[in-house]
């Protein structure tokens, strides 16, 4: 590849992530911390380190049998839509987000796991590829793969529509430094609720927008470590759930896309699994 300002490379691999075409799977899990990329790679049959650079951590392995990479995208909308950006230029297709979120409604208790629909566009980094009205929603396959993942693995689980923030603080309803804050931020997460909103995170509305637009497909799974409603926090809980969850999500994905293929179809519905 040759390198531009337009596209940047430096000895053939992608300036960021520091991944070149074909190291990576189509299929792709994206946890925000990098430590939790190594997390990852530990529970695959196989795994290969392909890339550290910045917040991008990238390993591309095995997982019962199916290949699969991860990569770190650090917290937020804009280091995430670079990851995905250049994910996709690697040849990825499918990506699931592996995070943690907290909760903003009591009966969601911590330790369980939130199954995103769709989330509410509250970041700015999506606005920038489309107008705040364009939805941002999970791929119906796989938001059903990780449905089939939870229940075959036992997991109780929530499937509903998460809010996705810049700011982790006033974004999220909690007061700054020295207590500040403002108006709409203390509404905020209460306004949410009633919605029927679920979750706070900072990364799934960039990748379900940047994925519909470019034509793949998107889900996320977060564990749940926090209610804001309850004034719970125990960090931690719930995340070798939310893993095991996305690497069966991964196999059952390709199981699918391996039907599909046989049968010459560009969508999965439930008969081609008995087909």
């Amino acid at each position: 590849m040759s390198s531009s300002a337009d596209r940047p490379t430096v000895e053939g691999k992608f300036y960021h992530i520091m991944v070149a075409p074909g190291e990576v799977s189509r299929y792709v899990l994206l946890p925000g911390d990098p430590a939790r990329s190594d997390l990852i790679a530990k529970t695959w049959d196989e795994a290969r380190l392909i890339a550290k650079h910045r917040e991008f951590t990238t390993y591309t392995g095995k997982y019962k049998g199916v290949p699969i990479s991860v990569t770190s995208t650090g917290i937020g909308g804009p280091s995430t839509a670079i990851a995905v950006e250049e994910l996709l230029r690697a040849g990825a297709d499918t990506f699931i987000r592996v995070g943690t979120t907290g909760a903003i409604q009591p009966e969601i208790p911590v330790g369980d796991i939130v199954i995103t629909v769709a989330a509410v566009r509250l970041d700015g980094t999506s606005k920038q590829y489309i107008i705040p009205e364009y939805p941002a929603h999970a791929h119906y396959e796989v938001i059903n793969a990780l449905v089939e993942a939870a229940e075959s693995l036992g997991y109780n689980y929530w499937l509903g529509v998460t809010a996705s923030t810049d700011s982790f603080y006033l974004g999220q309803g909690r007061p700054g430094y020295k207590n500040y804050t403002q108006s709409w931020s203390q509404n905020l997460y209460e306004d949410l609720r009633r919605a029927g909103v679920l979750n706070f995170e900072m990364e799934s509305s960039t990748i379900f927008t940047l994925s519909s637009i470019y034509g793949a497909r998107a889900g996320t799974v977060c564990a749940v470590i926090a209610n804001k409603i309850t004034n719970e926090f125990m960090p931690g809980s719930g995340i070798d759930k939310a893993i095991r969850v996305a690497n069966e999500a991964v196999k059952i994905l390709y199981e699918w896309d391996e039907k599909k293929k046989l049968y010459k179809k560009k969508y999965f519905y439930p008969s081609l699994i008995t087909k």
